[in-house]
């Protein structure tokens, strides 16, 4: 069973997830002296991101990060890119001190996804900070999501759907200047990782919220996958809430 927590708004359900997140963090360095996390991007981080840079007790010199997902073609001075995103909004904000992996999607993606899955192959995963697409992705897994792949990054086509979401975002001016390809870390990768921190808020991902937790498992809804993960939590708000029974 999930932990699916409410909340009244967008800054309360990103400091409660931040705070579940940091713990696991803590718990990982006292256990091992040190971390691995997954960080996400996208507008449902903004408030849990801004609260986690400022958890207490936290020797962010002691954890590496890794990051969900990147645009293939994107230079990282591009607004859009998750890069840029996690250096201003993570790495910066903690002084440098953190390692961040980053994805470099700019050349060869099959080669870059080949190079970061060597990274994070050997790694245990405390925690996975993520979200859900308005189709219900995981990452940039779209519907029809492979569910089997070991490989733990991919490089992936995105959806109309998912597509549209990142431009109504503002990320892009319009649909044709979104990407048509990414490199994603899979399915099965997220799912090795300890603890599984969602934040979803917005009503426009009400629909997806309800697919994830209460739908079957289905490939046409990648975030139901998380019904089978033994530690996963849900952050979400009303509107994001509105749809479950």
């Amino acid at each position: 069973m999930s932990d699916i927590r409410i909340f009244d708004s967008k800054d309360e359900l990103g400091r409660a997830a931040a705070r579940r997140g940091a713990e696991a963090i803590r718990e990982a360095i006292r256990a091992h002296g040190k971390a691995s996390i997954i960080v996400a991007t996208g507008a449902s981080q903004f408030e849990m991101l801004n609260h986690l840079v400022e958890e207490k007790g936290i020797d962010w010199s002691c954890v590496t990060a890794f990051h969900l997902d990147e645009y293939v073609g994107i230079k990282k001075e591009h607004p859009a890119s998750f890069r840029r995103y996690l250096q201003e909004r993570f790495v910066d904000r903690l002084d440098g001190e953190v390692t961040l992996h980053e994805i470099n999607a700019e050349g060869d993606a099959q080669a870059e996804a080949k190079r970061i899955s060597a990274l994070i192959m050997d790694e245990s995963i405390a925690v996975c900070f993520g979200g859900i697409g308005e189709n219900c992705h995981l990452a940039f897994n779209d519907p029809p999501a492979d569910f089997d792949t070991l490989e733990p990054y991919i490089v992936v086509n995105l959806d109309e759907a998912c597509r549209k979401q990142q431009m109504g975002e503002g990320w892009f001016p319009t649909l044709a200047d979104v990407p048509q390809q990414a490199i994603s870390m899979s399915i099965q990768q997220i799912m090795e990782s300890a603890l599984i921190v969602t934040s979803v808020p917005d009503e426009r991902k009400a629909l997806a919220v309800k697919h994830a937790l209460e739908g079957p498992v289905d490939v046409n809804y990648p975030a139901s996958i998380l019904q089978r993960h033994p530690n996963v939590a849900f952050f979400l708000d009303k509107p994001a809430a509105s749809l479950l029974s």
